[in-house]
């Protein structure tokens, strides 16, 4: 058993799944060692915190998660790296990927989020992890991690289980017309549990948009059935999570997983 410093924080986010060959959590801004305005679990490197607090609360995410959690640089695109015992050597850059998966044990799936969705996957012979923005979402992201981790793992979609972390609510996400655009849907009748019609003060057309329900329609369309999570908004709970639209360089989470 891993020792009480090894284990997630209690406040974690974490599935309720009863996987016995996966670890899985999300952090929240509890148990790390950086200072205010990035208190305390910031994982981010690009939000100003120092970079020995950064590597200190990242090192605390791999001892949690009993695996080296390889972090990637996300760019809001579709893009799956499959990760490869090289990729947790020092001095590997990390590419260009918004997911990620793993069949190797001790190597572990690391995403950043602070208002973009998490979302986790487990399956029989693997892990992955995908950052879903609305790019991300409309570009595919859940789609083709789904698809990699079935080719990687030798499973079908619906063998795998996926879990959403927490992400900006719906109540909280204002958009505009390009983004429903981006998924297809007509601003003059979008689906209404993905899209509400909410002007702003000025009258303007802006609609709040759920992430949550748009990711599980993708996962639903990809095979899935075993579908878990996204009932946190990480802009009103500002306590216990970071937000990009509250705070840009406040801080990052992470959803992490990895293979026993």
């Amino acid at each position: 058993m891993p020792s009480e410093s090894h284990r997630p924080h209690p406040d974690w986010l974490r599935p309720g799944w009863d996987l016995p060959h996966v670890n899985a959590f999300m952090t929240t801004r509890a148990g790390g060692v950086s200072q205010a305005p990035h208190a305390s679990m910031n994982v981010g490197a690009s939000v100003q915190d120092a970079p020995e607090h950064v590597a200190a609360n990242r090192a605390l995410v791999s001892a949690a998660l009993q695996a080296r959690a390889v972090f990637i640089h996300q760019v809001h695109g579709a893009d799956v790296l499959h990760l490869q015992p090289r990729h947790a050597e020092p001095g590997w850059l990390p590419s260009r990927h918004d997911a990620s998966i793993s069949t190797t044990p001790g190597l572990g799936v690391a995403i950043q989020a602070a208002d973009c969705l998490p979302v986790l996957f487990a399956a029989p012979g693997g892990v992955g992890g995908a950052h879903a923005g609305w790019r991300g979402l409309a570009g595919g992201v859940l789609e083709n991690t789904v698809a990699a981790l079935s080719a990687a793992a030798g499973c079908e979609p619906g063998e795998i289980r996926a879990w959403m972390g927490a992400c900006i609510g719906p109540e909280a996400f204002e958009v505009g017309a390009d983004v429903l655009r981006a998924f297809g849907a007509d601003p003059a009748r979008p689906d209404p549990s993905c899209f509400i019609y909410r002007p702003n003060a000025a009258g303007e057309p802006r609609w709040r948009a759920n992430l949550v329900a748009l990711a599980r329609q993708r996962l639903q369309a990809a095979g899935l059935s075993q579908i878990s999570g996204g009932e946190w908004c990480t802009y009103s709970e500002d306590s216990r999570f970071f937000s990009y639209r509250r705070l840009p360089l406040g801080g990052r989470m992470v959803a992490a997983i990895s293979l026993r």
